[in-house]
């Protein structure tokens, strides 16, 4: 679920950096998988007060906050560039704005369980369109089965055997296309922002600022203001903002620098099997056994197409 700009040829392809930090590294994956998995909660509570855009919008103003405060604590600035700054306001709409709000919106008919599982398709997504977009990701016969085992998943998930009875096509295709709309972000960002020299934590902040923007200007076109504040969803969207975007990227953003991009990719597999938890203990959700068991195929499958083939030894002579 990451929804951050990792410039290319930085901590996206360092090494694991040794890093003196109070609290382990294990600690901070299972406190972010947490926080990631809890955030289609915290929607879902704040969709049934607010209007999806305002909940995004909620959403990016807490983040960016937080973001700027660490900033400011790091001495960090904003990118600078024209170049840049256009890039990276494509780049906030295809992996903030746009996800952001296509999970508020799928969340007012789908459960936060069945959104939390189809966050989980975008490792299935990024393997198909890489292959088609980035020249140096080699199809294999492993990768290739994980995508057809991870859409089998998927089909498991929405009950494809029975017509996909009870199950809301809208808000499922929204989910759905909030999934993909982050490995076109992670391609896109990948092309035109490689060696910008900008530290993670900038262009982040810059992306995630532009995204605040965005949603600005659309949420007062598209809603009203609420005749009264409901003071429980309001603090589930504070805490989607400032804990699920702008704590979590600050941990992702450590993760990464110190055991390395692959590892803290592994989040991703947790961060279905809390959503269902959380949806069925504390919102009494629904759970079928199709549910668990097409998640657990859409995970494997997904785990594969990450397998990256070994480069070849050539032969000293």
């Amino acid at each position: 679920m990451s929804t951050v700009t990792t410039p290319p040829g930085r901590l996206a392809d360092a090494p694991p950096a040794p890093a003196r930090r109070r609290l382990d590294w294990r600690l901070r994956f299972a406190a972010l998988s947490l926080i990631w998995g809890f955030s289609f909660l915290l929607i879902k509570v704040g969709t049934g007060a607010y209007a999806p855009f305002q909940v995004t919008l909620g959403r990016l103003l807490f983040g960016t906050a937080v973001l700027a405060a660490a900033m400011a604590v790091r001495r960090e600035r904003l990118p600078r560039g024209i170049r840049v700054w256009g890039h990276l306001a494509v780049a906030a709409f295809l992996l903030n704005a746009l996800p952001f709000s296509l999970f508020a919106y799928a969340e007012l008919t789908i459960p936060s369980t069945l959104a939390g599982i189809c966050n989980a398709t975008s490792p299935l997504w990024g393997m198909a369109l890489s292959l088609i977009a980035l020249s140096e990701d080699r199809p294999t016969r492993v990768r290739v089965a994980g995508l057809g085992l991870g859409f089998l998943g998927v089909l498991t998930v929405l009950g494809a055997w029975q017509g996909f009875h009870g199950l809301d096509a809208t808000g499922t295709a929204l989910a759905l296309l909030g999934s993909l709309s982050y490995p076109i972000g992670w391609i896109y960002v990948r092309r035109t922002l490689a060696g910008t020299g900008d530290s993670h934590l900038s262009m982040t902040g810059a992306q995630l600022l532009l995204a605040t923007a965005q949603l600005a200007v659309v949420t007062p076109l598209f809603t009203t203001l609420p005749t009264r504040v409901s003071v429980g969803p309001l603090l589930a969207i504070a805490a989607l903002g400032a804990l699920g975007t702008g704590l979590a990227v600050l941990l992702q953003y450590g993760l990464v620098a110190e055991v390395g991009p692959t590892t803290a990719q592994m989040v991703t597999y947790f961060i279905p099997v809390i959503a269902t938890a959380a949806g069925v203990a504390l919102l009494g959700e629904a759970l079928t056994w199709s549910t668990p068991v097409g998640a657990v195929i859409v995970l494997t499958g997904a785990a594969l197409t990450q397998i990256r083939p070994k480069p070849r030894r050539t032969s000293r002579r």
